[in-house]
């Protein structure tokens, strides 16, 4: 028998045992809201020196509210907190992921503000470079990067290129021998370690599509291809063990694992491995469940485990970077809704379920379906003085499975027109983003000192009909 689309979601109205009940319901609870995100005199939440209710007014809904203060600030300390705790070693950077979100402006300030950027397809390389981002300080991943892409990269003259298979060692090879140049590339390695985290976004077990496996020796051979490439500088490995990581645990293993394979090059082969990225996947709180990092612990603790692997086997250590995406983008950001339907669904006997339609939905943030995300939402608006009530926030596509927040408690009093605030969007939520049953995407905007900035502005109905050329 098929299951219902919405699993075990439907039909249950119970607050899962991790949503505590709301002492006050209009509280901003610490931790899942950006620095600046404070409620007003008259109730309404304002971020960046700005109301919800004015951006309602002037912007629309939905509508992603990015804090520039609070992202550049979380940029900086990662940026700090690795220089700082790598010092005494080889030194470390820090790359901004840009698929966790990206457009032309922060670009801009992650180039301001020190870090390099990680890009993955043509199009997120074509952003940067818009920007002016500078070519040796972007580096290039994918796991099935097209010649175009290749060559564009390295006519950019990025940083580095992660080459993700053997096939690619010789497309990168061949390409920089057309451009008459020594392309760098790093390798990216699986370590068989698996981050704790939902099996879709856990990638560095062997069963997945990323990667040069250890096992083998796959990852062994590539780097013996690349050193007897002529046109190809090695310039070293690359690890990424999951996302949404919030203890160094797995970072320990995977480190030895990689370090195993820089000693078995010196031994074998004679080469010196200098450099190490240990990638990102460092998680957030989206509600009360999640107990994240402080970047000044993981960067403490990462530089711990790496001094002491290299120690143990007797290699240099190396110089290491670190791809943080989410950690910086994600809590920079809420996604404002209005309300509009709100139906007591009575599902026989005591149980019932409430459902708060807002007019977005998994076409603006589609993780809860994806991945089976929690989130958080509040009545931004205004305050109620009414007992909370778990409702589940859904949106207004044609699917069971289009919820925004499963379980959180809202006043009892919401309402159509309500404004509702939606915390902890600002990564993979405009990436992933979509115009499912012709709904066009909403605009972010950054706030600032009391301003407003549009950084891609709104989709429009014309926008959509302007690709339907048939």
């Amino acid at each position: 028998m098929r299951a219902h689309e919405a699993g075990a979601l439907h039909g249950n109205d119970a607050a899962p045992t991790w949503l505590p009940y709301p002492s006050d319901v209009n509280t901003l609870i610490d931790g899942l809201w950006s620095r600046t995100t404070r409620r007003t005199e008259d109730g309404a939440v304002e971020v960046g020196g700005v109301s919800v209710a004015r951006i309602a007014e002037e912007v629309g809904t939905p509508a992603f509210v990015l804090d520039e203060d609070d992202f550049r600030h979380r940029a900086r300390a990662f940026r700090d907190a690795f220089a700082e705790a790598f010092r005494p070693l080889a030194g470390a950077d820090v790359y901004y992921a840009g698929k966790a979100f990206l457009c032309g402006a922060v670009a801009r300030w992650v180039e301001e503000d020190g870090l390099g950027l990680d890009v993955c397809t043509g199009g997120e390389l074509a952003v940067a470079l818009r920007a002016g981002f500078p070519g040796e300080r972007i580096a290039l991943h994918g796991n099935n990067k097209s010649l175009a892409e290749i060559r564009r990269a390295l006519e950019a003259g990025v940083g580095r290129i992660v080459v993700d298979s053997l096939d690619e060692i010789d497309l990168v090879d061949a390409v920089a021998a057309e451009l008459g140049l020594r392309a760098a590339v790093m390798l990216r390695v699986t370590t068989g370690v698996e981050a704790h985290t939902h099996e879709f976004i856990a990638t560095a077990h062997e069963d997945q599509k990323f990667g040069l496996s250890l096992t083998g020796g796959t990852a062994f051979e590539a780097v013996r291809r690349v050193l007897a490439a002529e046109h190809l500088e090695l310039v070293g490995l690359h690890s990424h063990i999951g996302s949404q990581i919030f203890d160094t645990g797995g970072f320990e293993v995977a480190a030895r694992r990689v370090l195993d394979l820089v000693a078995q090059v010196r031994d074998e082969l004679d080469h010196t491995i200098t450099q190490l990225d240990l990638g990102g996947g460092f998680g957030v709180m989206y509600n009360t469940q999640h107990t994240p990092s402080t970047p000044e612990a993981l960067a403490s603790g990462i530089a711990g485990i790496v001094e002491k692997q290299c120690h143990e086997l007797e290699l240099e250590v190396p110089h290491v970077s670190f791809e943080p995406g989410r950690a910086i983008a994600g809590p920079s950001t809420q996604t404002l809704y209005t309300v509009g339907t709100v139906k007591d669904v009575r599902l026989g006997g005591p149980h019932h379920r409430v459902y708060v339609s807002v007019d977005g939905g998994m076409s603006d943030n589609v993780r809860t379906a994806l991945y089976d995300a929690d989130y958080s939402c509040l009545l931004s608006g205004r305050v109620s003085e009414e007992q909370p009530e778990v409702v589940r926030v859904v949106g207004k596509h044609c699917e069971s499975g289009d919820i925004v927040v499963k379980d959180e408690y809202l006043p009892a009093d919401v309402r159509r027109g309500d404004l509702v605030s939606v915390p902890v969007t600002g990564a993979y939520c405009y990436s992933l983003a979509s115009n499912y049953n012709h709904v066009p995407r909403p605009p972010v905007i950054a706030v600032k000192d009391g301003e407003i900035r549009t950084l891609i502005r709104r989709e429009t109905e014309e926008d959509l009909l302007g690709l339907d050329v048939g």
